[in-house]
């Protein structure tokens, strides 16, 4: 965030410095408003980029074996473009590379739920998808791997059949 805060000050300051080159250019011929005015929508016109090119530019750093399966989206008033294009702010991935099976419950997937979301930290959170039974359990304090396969304590949450994050964690 400060990197970007910095980033759209120097664009600022750099759009303002070339207004004022060609201002001495042309022999001091151009309206007194131009500068801050290019300058000021230079900088909009920045972080607006950086918004909407967040989602693509986080999918893109994802490492082989982690899918994105649900993305959020959302409009806000004070930023009235998203009205015209709503803008993403919030993903959920699975990382494959962490699925694991017990051969006691095959259609059990133990995994790690990735969740994300714009300036905001990323989140693991490990859980097992139930695929025949189209249900979740998170795993936290209190859940335990019994021998049998069981999870003693998971709070299972159902889901639909077409539920992205079960069809990726099961598919893999």
């Amino acid at each position: 965030m400060l990197l970007e805060f910095i980033a759209a000050i120097a664009l600022g300051l750099g759009t303002a410095g070339l207004i004022m080159g060609l201002n001495f250019a042309t022999g001091k011929r151009l309206p007194a408003w131009l500068m801050p005015a290019s300058a000021g929508l230079a900088m909009i016109g920045f972080m607006v980029y950086m918004e909407y090119s967040w989602a693509d530019r986080t999918k893109s750093g994802l490492p082989e074996g982690v899918e994105v399966a649900v993305t959020g989206s959302a409009t806000m008033w004070y930023r009235p473009w998203t009205y015209i294009r709503p803008l993403d702010l919030r993903m959920i991935a699975v990382d494959t590379r962490r699925n694991r099976t017990n051969p006691a419950a095959p259609n059990q997937v133990m995994t790690t739920v990735i969740l994300m979301e714009r300036w905001m930290p990323v989140r693991e959170i490990p859980v097992v998808y139930d695929c025949a039974g189209h249900r979740r359990a998170d795993l936290h304090a209190g859940v335990e791997l019994g021998e049998d396969g069981r999870l003693p304590g998971a709070d299972w949450r159902r889901l639909q059949p077409d539920d992205a994050a079960l069809a990726l964690a099961c598919e893999s």
